[in-house]
C-alpha cells in the first residue's frame, strides 16, 4: 500500500466544509446532520450567491422578524437560461408563491421547487430596491457614520452576486421576494402587508437542476417602515437529493410534473 493510499484512508473525503461553522443548528436543528453542507447568517441588507447542483437544498429562516430575502436562479450550464416569473406564474394559475410551486425557467423546466414553507405567501411581483429609491426613502448614509454593516440596495447587492458569475445589468432578472407578501387590490395595486412575516419564519428551495443563485437581504421596495432595518436571515444548503416519483411538488399541478419531467431529461444528457 502506498504512503499516498495510506494518507487517503486515513483522512476519508469530508462530508462538508472543514471550516463550515455549525450555524443552522441555531435555527434549523431539525435537519439531518450528516447531509448539512454549510450554513450562513446573512445580516440585513446583506447579498451572497452560490453555485450549487441539483438535489441540493436551501432552507430560509427569518432570524428577525420582517425579513425580505430577494432570490434570482440561473442555469449553471447555461446562464442564458434563467427563472421566468411570468411563466412560473401563468402555469400554476398562481400570483404568489407556497409550499408546492415550481420556479420554472423560461425553458419550461423546473430550477427550484417549494419543499417546506410554514408562511404560506412569498411575493414573485414586488421586485428590487434600487439605489435611488433607497437613497430617497432613507436618505445617504456612510459606513464611517452610521456603522452600519451594509447598507446596500437590493438591486446593487444582486448586481454585485451575479456579476461574479459572469452576468451583468441586462442579465438581472425579477427576483422572488421570500418572506414578504404583497397582494393586488380591485383597482390593480400593490399593496404590501406589513408584520407577515414573524421571527422564525421558514421556507426551504429544493434545487431542481444545476443552478447559480444570488441572494439579497435588503428590505422589500414597497416595505413602508421609514427606518432602514432588514432582518437577518439563516440559510442552511443540505443535500436533500432530486425529487422522486411521488414528490409533493411533482404533482402540485400537471404544469409542474412537465417542468420536472424536463429538467430530468436535462439531468440524464
Amino acid at each position: 500500500m502506498s504512503e499516498h493510499t495510506e494518507h487517503q484512508l486515513d483522512n476519508p473525503p469530508a462530508t462538508q466544509p472543514v471550516d463550515a461553522h455549525p450555524h443552522w443548528q441555531r435555527f434549523s436543528p431539525e435537519l439531518p446532520a450528516d447531509r448539512v453542507v454549510f450554513s450562513e447568517v446573512v445580516p440585513g441588507g446583506g447579498h451572497w450567491s452560490w453555485r450549487l447542483s441539483r438535489g441540493m437544498a436551501l432552507r430560509y429562516v427569518a432570524l428577525d422578524a420582517s425579513a425580505n430575502c430577494s432570490v434570482v436562479l440561473y442555469a449553471a450550464q447555461d446562464k442564458l437560461e434563467r427563472y421566468n416569473m411570468p411563466d412560473s406564474l401563468k402555469a400554476q394559475h398562481t400570483a404568489h408563491y407556497e409550499r408546492g410551486h415550481v420556479l420554472m425557467s423560461d425553458m419550461g423546466r423546473a430550477m427550484a421547487s417549494i419543499t417546506e414553507d410554514n408562511l404560506g405567501w412569498h411575493d414573485p411581483f414586488g421586485g428590487l430596491l434600487d439605489a435611488r429609491r433607497m437613497a430617497a426613502k432613507y436618505g445617504g448614509k456612510r459606513f464611517e457614520a452610521a456603522r452600519n454593516g451594509m447598507y446596500r440596495s437590493g438591486k446593487e447587492g444582486l448586481l454585485i452576486e451575479i456579476g461574479k458569475h459572469g452576468l451583468g445589468a441586462r442579465d438581472l432578472i425579477a427576483p422572488v421576494n421570500l418572506f414578504s407578501k404583497v397582494s393586488v387590490d380591485e383597482a390593480g395595486r400593490f399593496q404590501f402587508h406589513e408584520g407577515h412575516c414573524p421571527a422564525g419564519s421558514m421556507v426551504e428551495l429544493r434545487l431542481d437542476m444545476d443552478v447559480i443563485v444570488a441572494i439579497s437581504t435588503a428590505p422589500h421596495p414597497l416595505d413602508p417602515r421609514p427606518a432602514y432595518a432588514p432582518a437577518k436571515v439563516g440559510i442552511t444548503a443540505w443535500r436533500k437529493g432530486p425529487a422522486p416519483a411521488d414528490d409533493f411538488c411533482r404533482h402540485f399541478r400537471p404544469e409542474c410534473a412537465r417542468a420536472h419531467h424536463n429538467s430530468d431529461v436535462l439531468a440524464l444528457c
